[in-house]
């Protein structure tokens, strides 16, 4: 299948491929197949959220182990039935990346993380509990963390 995408052009899927978030993203309910598209050069740690139905909507993610290490999300038992899994672990994780200009003043939503399974390709957005992690860390602070 083609799909004409904000950042990457006209590229060829296959459904396989789709990630399905059926209660949608925060604030973009009706939005619920997505595609997760590396950006060249990044290891796969900066990501595009495609999405299928709207080719300009598309949300850049980083992968939060690669700027937190000690980074440890823990679901309700309620979304880890949701997506078919008994522990936090068993997932993937992303989060929502607002890119400014300087890249440094860029911010992530380390409180609010995209948890996928893999394995089904069943997604949600989850809010954490507790205070450990905010809606708005600064690039730059992960940077100055690992020297």
């Amino acid at each position: 299948m083609k799909l004409s995408t904000k950042y990457f052009g006209e590229i060829e899927y296959s459904q396989e491929d789709v990630l399905r978030f059926p209660k949608g993203l925060f604030a973009f309910e009706e939005e619920r197949e997505f595609l997760l598209l590396p950006f060249s050069g990044s290891n796969e740690t900066l990501l595009c959220l495609q999405s299928v139905a709207t080719s300009q909507l598309a949300f850049v993610v980083m992968n939060p182990f690669a700027l937190d290490h000690a980074y440890a999300p823990v679901l309700q038992p309620e979304e880890l039935e949701y997506l078919g899994v008994k522990e936090s672990t068993e997932l993937c994780f992303y989060v929502l990346c607002v890119v400014k200009n300087p890249v440094s003043s860029s911010t992530v939503n380390m409180k609010c993380p995209l948890a996928l399974n893999d394995h089904t390709r069943q997604c949600i957005q989850v809010i954490l509990d507790g205070e450990d992690y905010g809606m708005r860390h600064l690039l730059a602070d992960f940077q100055e963390k690992e020297g």
